[in-house]
C-alpha cells in the first residue's frame, strides 16, 4: 500500500479517536510511540545537514518547531505518540568530558525550559498540533537528581537550591537498594547530585512543578528517567499529582520480579526483561533462546499488574541499536512485531526504520536527516503493524484480549491475541532446507486467515493447524481472521488466493501455504516447532 493511502488511512482512524489530554493508562494502552530525541531529529530549513559529528557529544540544531514541521513522516508510519526528550534547562557551563548536554538529561532548573529547543510558544505549538491530530504527546522527565561537575556544586542554580534537599555524595555500590537510592549517579567527571525524595520539602515542591507542568502544557504522559534510583513510596503521589499516565525507567532489568515491583507505585514499567530477552531469541548471531522469550512471557503474567500497558522497545537512546548487535534485518523485523503484536504499547527509537547501527552511547544517538525521511522495508513493516493495530484497538477488545502462545521452538514463537495469530522465527533471511512452521490454533478446520504483509489466504486444516512456509528466509506473518480483516482498509485489491496444499508434520490435512512474491527461487523452510497446549 502507498504512504499517501495509509495517510489517508492514519487520518480517517484518527476521527475515531476522541482528542483527551491527560490521558489514563487505559488510553495509552491504545497507542503506538515514536520516540525522538529532539537534538536528533530534524533540522530547520536551510540548516547544513552534514554538521553533525554524534562523537562530537554537540548540539546538532534539531528543536521543537522542527519535530512538529515534521509530524507528517511520524504520522504516516502510524503512530498515535510521540515521546520527546526532557524540555527543561539543562547544565550551562564550560564543555564537559562527556560534551554538551543535546541529549536533555542533565538538568540544572526544572523551572525553566531548554532554550537550544525553543521558547515556551514553540513547545506548546508543538503539542497543539500534536493534539490537532489526535496524537498524544510524552515528555521525559528527570526526578532522581540534577547535574553538576563536582561533588559539591553550587546548589543555588537549581529549583531546589540548599544541600539539605540532597543526599551527600556517595558512589553507588550496584546491587544494594538503598545505595543505588541514595548514592550519586555519574561519576566524577560528570556527576548527578541526587535528590532526597523522603524529605518533605522535596515532595510537595515535586508533587507541585510537575501538576503546573502538565497542566500548562497540557502533557499526555511522562516517561520517568532512572525511576528504581528514587524511592517507591515518592511516585504515587507524583505520578497523582501529573494526573497522567507514568511509564517509568527500570534500567537493565534482567529478572521480571526486578522489574514488576514497580509497576503498581508506576502506572507502568519499560519492558526491559522483554527486551533483553527477545535479544536472546532474535539477534543473528546470537544464542537463539526462545526459551528465554517464553519464560519471560509466563513469569510476567504472574507478575506484572497488568502487562498491556508495558513498553516494549527494541532500542532507545540508552542501549546500543538492534542492529549493532545483529547482522540480518530479518531479525529486526520478527522481534519488532513481537513488540507490536504482543501486549503492551510499542515504542519506536527514531532511526530504527532505518536501521542505524550505533553500537552505544553516543554513537546510539544518530542525527535523522541524513536518511532523507524515505521509505524503507523496516517502515513498511511498520506501517503495516501500526495499520492493523490502529483498527484493532478502535473497533474491538484486541488490546485487553487474552495473548496464549501458540507454539515455540529454538526456531520461532507463535502466538494468538484476539482473532491475530502471529508467527515470527529467528532464522534469519537466507533459504534453509527441510521445514515448516506448524500452529496450533483454536479455530475449526476452514477458517480463513489473510497475512498482512503478503495480502495472501491461509486456511485452517482438518484439526486447526496453520502451516508456515517460507522461500525467502524468515519473514514475520501477522494472520488476521479473513471476515475481521475484511472490516478494514488493509489489503483492499491486493487479496492474493494461496496455491498449494501439502501435508503437516502432524499428520493433519495441512493449511493453503502462501509464497512470499518474488522473482528469485528459493527453498521452502520448515520449522517444526512442537505445540504448548
Amino acid at each position: 500500500m502507498s504512504f499517501p493511502i495509509l495517510c489517508s488511512f492514519f487520518l480517517a482512524v484518527s476521527l475515531f479517536i476522541p482528542s483527551v489530554h491527560s490521558a489514563t493508562a487505559e488510553q495509552w494502552r491504545t497507542r503506538s510511540i515514536y520516540q525522538i530525541i529532539t537534538d536528533r531529529f530534524a533540522l530547520p530549513a536551510g540548516a547544513n545537514t552534514n554538521n553533525c559529528d554524534v562523537d562530537a557529544q554537540t548540539w546538532c540544531g534539531g528543536t521543537w518547531n522542527t519535530i512538529r514541521e515534521n509530524l507528517d513522516y511520524v504520522q504516516n508510519m502510524g503512530f498515535t505518540a510521540i515521546w520527546i526528550s526532557p524540555v527543561q534547562q539543562n547544565y550551562q557551563g564550560p564543555r564537559t568530558a562527556y560534551g554538551d548536554p543535546y541529549h536533555g538529561y542533565w538538568i540544572q532548573d526544572l523551572t525553566k525550559l531548554n532554550d537550544k529547543f525553543g521558547t515556551s510558544d514553540d513547545l506548546k505549538a508543538l503539542i497543539a498540533e500534536l493534539h490537532k491530530r489526535d496524537m498524544y504527546i510524552m515528555v521525559d522527565v528527570v526526578v532522581n537528581n540534577v547535574m553538576a561537575t563536582s561533588t559539591q556544586p553550587d546548589y543555588s542554580r537549581y529549583m531546589f537550591n540548599d544541600v539539605s534537599f540532597y543526599h551527600p555524595y556517595c558512589p553507588i555500590q550496584w546491587g544494594n537498594t538503598t545505595s543505588e537510592q541514595d548514592c550519586w549517579l555519574g561519576d566524577l567527571n560528570v556527576t548527578l547530585p541526587d535528590l532526597d525524595t523522603t524529605n518533605p520539602t522535596v515532595t510537595s515542591r515535586y508533587n507541585a512543578w510537575i501538576k503546573d507542568f502538565v497542566q500548562e502544557y497540557e502533557i499526555d504522559g511522562l516517561r520517568i528517567d532512572a525511576a528504581k534510583h528514587v524511592d517507591k513510596e515518592f511516585w504515587p503521589g507524583f505520578c497523582g499529582s501529573a494526573g497522567v499516565f507514568c511509564i517509568g525507567e527500570v534500567f537493565g532489568g534482567l529478572e521480571v520480579e526486578d522489574v514488576a515491583q514497580w509497576q503498581g507505585p508506576l502506572d507502568s514499567v519499560l519492558n526491559f526483561p522483554l527486551y533483553n530477552n527477545l535479544l536472546e531469541g532474535f539477534k543473528i548471531p546470537g544464542p537463539g533462546n526462545i526459551t528465554a522469550v517464553t519464560d519471560t512471557l509466563t513469569q510476567s503474567k504472574q507478575l506484572f499488574k497488568d502487562t498491556t500497558v508495558l513498553g516494549n522497545f527494541l532500542e532507545n537512546q540508552d542501549v546500543p541499536r538492534f542492529a549493532s548487535q545483529s547482522v540480518d534485518p530479518q531479525s529486526m523485523y520478527n522481534a519488532m512485531t513481537f513488540t507490536f503484536m504482543y501486549d503492551g504499547i510499542p515504542i519506536v527509537y527514531y532511526g530504527q526504520e532505518f536501521s542505524f547501527n550505533g553500537a552505544g552511547d553516543p554513537k546510539n544517538r544518530e542525527p535523522l536527516w541524513p536518511s532523507g525521511y524515505v521509505s524503507t522495508g523496516a517502515s513498511e513493516i511498520m506501517s503495516k503493524l501500526n495499520q492493523l493495530r490502529n483498527f484493532l484497538v478502535n473497533t474491538t477488545q484486541w488490546a485487553t484480549s487474552e495473548t496464549t502462545v501458540l507454539t515455540a521452538s529454538q526456531y520461532g514463537i507463535a502466538f494468538v491475541k484476539g482473532d491475530v495469530i502471529s508467527i515470527m522465527t529467528n532464522i534469519g533471511s537466507p533459504p534453509q532446507n527441510g521445514t515448516n512452521i506448524a500452529v496450533p490454533s483454536p479455530y475449526d478446520p476452514n477458517t480463513g486467515f489473510t497475512d498482512i504483509f503478503s495480502c495472501k489466504q491461509w486456511v485452517t486444516g482438518s484439526k486447526g493447524f496453520l502451516d508456515a512456509e517460507y522461500t525467502l528466509g524468515g519473514k514475520p506473518i501477522v494472520l488476521v481472521l479473513s471476515t475481521l480483516l475484511d472490516q478494514s482498509p488493509l489489503c483492499k485489491g491486493e487479496l492474493i488466493t494461496s496455491q498449494g496444499l501439502g501435508a503437516n508434520n502432524n499428520g493433519a490435512e495441512a493449511s493453503w501455504s502462501p509464497r512470499w512474491s518474488s522473482a528469485t527461487a528459493a527453498v521452502s523452510l520448515l520449522l517444526a516447532l512442537p505445540a504448548m497446549w
